[in-house]
């Protein structure tokens, strides 16, 4: 088995969508401004696991939503070949990130905000 669709809760999913294709760089995999259905993919790997912008408002999720935000728990890990690099990306994009970059064990990491409500972990695999 892999992991297909994967769902990260939103407040507005057509802003969402807005801003995961243009500014973070996702490819917009089905768009349905009407019923509110956002589904993007990395363009490194268009035909691989794909995110639905969930809408939370109003459901449980926007309490975890808060809650995840509030103590600094990223939603979902994203990997970049550079993280340094990247980050200047999505900084010049208008992404607000998060202090100093990290460097454990495993490689160089680093946080930003989406704009949606959530915080997002960026990782660099040695």
């Amino acid at each position: 088995m892999k992991i297909s669709l994967v769902s990260i809760p939103v407040h507005d999913p057509l802003e969402a969508h807005e801003i995961y294709t243009s500014k973070l760089g996702f490819v917009s995999k089905q768009f349905d401004p009407e019923t509110k259905i956002a589904i993007v993919a990395s363009p490194e790997a268009q035909n691989e696991t794909t995110l639905l912008l969930e809408p939370c408002v109003g459901t449980f999720y926007e309490g975890f939503q808060k809650k995840a935000f509030e103590t600094n728990l990223p939603v979902i890990i994203f990997s970049a070949k550079n993280v340094a690099s990247e980050l200047k990306r999505l900084e010049a994009a208008g992404i607000k990130i998060r202090p100093d970059l990290d460097k454990p064990e495993w490689g160089l990491q680093n946080m930003f905000e989406d704009g949606c409500g959530n915080l997002i972990m960026i990782e660099e695999k040695p």
